[in-house]
């Protein structure tokens, strides 16, 4: 079994049943369960914006926890703060979802709360996540404005009521976050990298990559998807302290990947990021597949193009070719200095960068 499944493309429903399949998570379910998913439904947005969940990947969940035999299926999800998790229903797909497939929908701002000990403090946790037979967390792999990125941990932020979440902001993010996962522990974790926010959790700077990674240490996930980002996960404060409650493990060169689907990697079409208009400016592209190019757009936003001399290759275009500059993924390895890797993470992109 290996540690993180990815599949790739544009077919979200699809690719989250084969990755689950892959997986043989039915192996981990049964008729009796009652499986609850955690999705990211932060602002009442759709999903393109990249700030929430693709509803057509919780629709791949259902589709094979209901395969797998499984009756009783909950979402379960509080907006932030000031805003409508009913509302969010409605706007993100997910209220059409459940009358499709006969599943219960959840607000966890309304939801009976417990206090559980957490570390060295005490958090009020919503019981409908908290008491679920198998709980599938599904965050949005973007950027936050205050936590550099949110992912599978900080999404459990979502199974505490209002009250809590201010606290958390409060007090400082980083803790509370690690410490509220040492009692909620999702048992499998499905990533939304479609096209996650660049900068901001509410959305508005979608950086397409058409990816889906599945795991079951949120650690290990989210220290994998910072390097995706261009970060290092002693960066991220909730990462670190995760680590050190005991939640999970840090990737690292042991860590097995398999990509189910690699050759599906579509070609970017990313056109309504004002971010990542600017940014592309400082890019030569020929034919890049949309993982490899956003990994290139989240390093240029984090390293910074004022040394850049040149515009940074990248696409299957280069293929072959020999030519003079920078170029990033195997496709521009004739390149005269290039970064390895299909995609290369963007963590290795900003040293290239730095070093140029």
């Amino acid at each position: 079994m290996s540690d993180i499944y990815i599949g790739y493309g544009k077919n979200m429903q699809q690719t989250t049943f084969a990755l689950m399949e892959a997986a043989d998570i039915a192996s981990r379910l049964s008729s009796g369960m009652t499986v609850c998913i955690k999705p990211n439904l932060v602002v009442a947005r759709p999903a393109d914006g990249g700030a929430t969940t693709h509803p057509e990947i919780v629709e791949g969940i259902i589709q094979y926890v209901q395969q797998a035999g499984v009756k009783k299926i909950i979402i379960a999800e509080g907006s932030w703060v000031g805003d409508s998790t009913e509302r969010a229903w409605r706007s993100c797909g997910y209220a059409d979802l459940a009358q499709k497939y006969g599943v219960t929908l959840v607000d966890t701002k309304k939801d009976k709360v417990t206090q559980r000990r957490c570390e060295d403090m005490k958090i009020s946790v919503c019981d409908t996540p908290a008491h679920a037979d198998y709980l599938i967390n599904v965050p949005v792999l973007k950027g936050h404005c205050q936590t550099d990125m949110t992912c599978c941990l900080k999404n459990m932020k979502g199974c505490i009521p209002d009250g809590e979440k201010r606290r958390f902001h409060s007090t400082g993010l980083h803790k509370p976050i690690a410490a509220l996962n040492t009692v909620i522990k999702p048992q499998l974790h499905i990533v939304d990298s479609i096209c996650g926010d660049l900068t901001f959790e509410e959305g508005g700077n979608p950086v397409e990559s058409n990816r889906i990674l599945l795991g079951f240490d949120p650690v290990l996930l989210d220290s994998y998807c910072a390097g995706l980002m261009g970060y290092h996960p002693n960066e991220i404060d909730h990462l670190r302290y995760a680590r050190q409650y005991g939640v999970g493990a840090y990737c690292d060169e042991t860590t097995e990947v398999l990509e189910i689907n690699a050759e599906n990697k579509p070609v970017t079409t990313m056109t309504h990021s004002p971010i990542a208009r600017k940014l592309a400016a400082h890019i030569e592209e020929d034919s890049a597949c949309s993982a490899c190019y956003a990994a290139l757009i989240f390093a240029l936003n984090k390293a910074g193009t004022h040394n850049l001399g040149e515009r940074i290759k990248i696409g299957q275009g280069f293929k072959g070719r020999q030519c003079e500059g920078s170029g990033v993924g195997n496709c521009t390895a004739g390149c005269a200095r290039s970064v390895k890797g299909c995609p290369p993470s963007a963590y290795d992109i900003v040293e290239f960068l730095e070093h140029m």
